[in-house]
Order: structure tokens, then sequence, then C-alpha cells
């Protein structure tokens, strides 16, 4: 899956200021980005007697709205899923993922600080940066607030650019890691096998999908 980095921070720092300013960087080095919002309360993105919501009442598993201009795809769920499994959703076609919110997932994560807010969080999981108004005493590494190049150039030379090939397995909905050698073997057979067939030429991308009966 694309490279997954969470801005986290308390409220009324700047998070999506941030996040703004970085997807603006990035993409105008040529990147694509996709976002990710999370909220702990319960939102509501259809209204009832929609022909959606009837959708999902009358028992469908989801949903897409489709207009000339944006697609929306409402998939209930049973309480928050993990990170990977919206990664999966949002799909492989991109070169990064930062996501708003998520402070205790397991994604690696830069944390907005402002000194008006108090002291930053406490036991952050994978922080591996701070963008902050003020200087702190940690170890972690620590940007201005307007820094945003430094920022872009931490997450191309640290996820993205490592990542630009790339292999994902998922089995039964979930990411398998996998080694240089499997990747490699994997890699190898797949781009054989789709070389050989009539009417493929240069393979950029490729996705197969396999679903037994039980």
């Amino acid at each position: 899956m694309p490279p997954v980095v969470s801005i986290v921070g308390k409220s009324e720092t700047g998070k999506t200021t941030l996040m703004e300013k970085l997807i603006g960087e990035l993409k105008s080095r040529g990147y694509r980005v996709a976002t990710v919002k999370h909220t702990p309360q319960d939102s509501s993105f259809d209204e009832p007697g929609k022909d959606s919501w009837r959708h999902i009442q009358a028992g469908s598993e989801a949903t897409l709205i489709s207009s000339p201009n944006k697609t929306v795809l409402i998939k209930p769920t049973s309480g928050d899923i993990s990170l990977e499994q919206i990664a999966r959703l949002i799909g492989e076609d991109y070169d990064i993922i930062l996501t708003e919110g998520f402070s205790q997932g397991d994604a690696p994560k830069i944390e907005v600080h402002r000194k008006q807010a108090g002291p930053p969080l406490a036991s952050v999981r994978k922080l591996f940066a701070i963008a902050t108004d003020e200087p702190l005493e940690t170890k972690t590494r620590q940007f201005s607030l307007e820094d945003i190049k430094g920022l872009a150039d931490l997450l191309e030379k640290g996820f993205i650019e490592p990542q630009r090939e790339r292999v994902s397995l998922y089995v039964n909905n979930t990411p398998i890691a996998l080694s240089i050698f499997p990747k490699q073997v994997v890699s190898n057979i797949l781009l054989a096998l789709a070389s050989s067939l009539k009417g493929v030429k240069r393979i950029k991308s490729l996705e197969i999908f396999l679903k037994k009966s039980p």
C-alpha cells in the first residue's frame, strides 16, 4: 500500500492548515496525494430518504454516489476501522496518504504543536517529527510551522521515494508484509504472466483479485 503518515496534535493547533500546505508542496513536486480525516463523533454523509440511504437500509454492503465532478463511497462499519483498511479502500494509485488525526494508530506521525496549546501530546507512538512554533526539549526532529519544504523533503526521502516501486499483497483483506526476496519473486512472476498476454503493452501497474468459494 502507499506509505501512510498521520498529522496529529491538540485541537486548534493548525493540523488542517499544515495538511493543506503539505498537499500543495507535494503536488507541486509531481506526487499524487490522498488524504483521510478522522472524526471521533458519528457523522452522517447521507440523508434519510435519499436513494443512497435507501440502498443501505435495504441491505447493501456499500453504495457509491457518482456525479460528473465527484464520487462518494458510503460503506457502513460497526466501529472504527484501521488505517490499513482505509488505505485499502483508497487504493494503490497514490504516492502517499496523509491522515489528520489517528493519534493512537500505527502509522508514523508528525505532531503539530503550538505554545498556546500547552505541552505536546504525551506517549505518541512512532512520532518522527514535530512542527512547532517554539523550541522543545526533545530528541524528536523539529521543524518550524512555516518550514513546509523541509517537512516535504522529509516525507519525500523517508516515505515516498523508497515506495515508488512496490508490491502489495492482501490475503483475506489483510496486508501481508513482504521482504525483498518474496517481493522480487512475486513481481517477476506477475510481470512475466501479464506480459505474455495478448494486447498487453508497457506495464506501469498490475492488479489481480482472487476470490475462492467458502
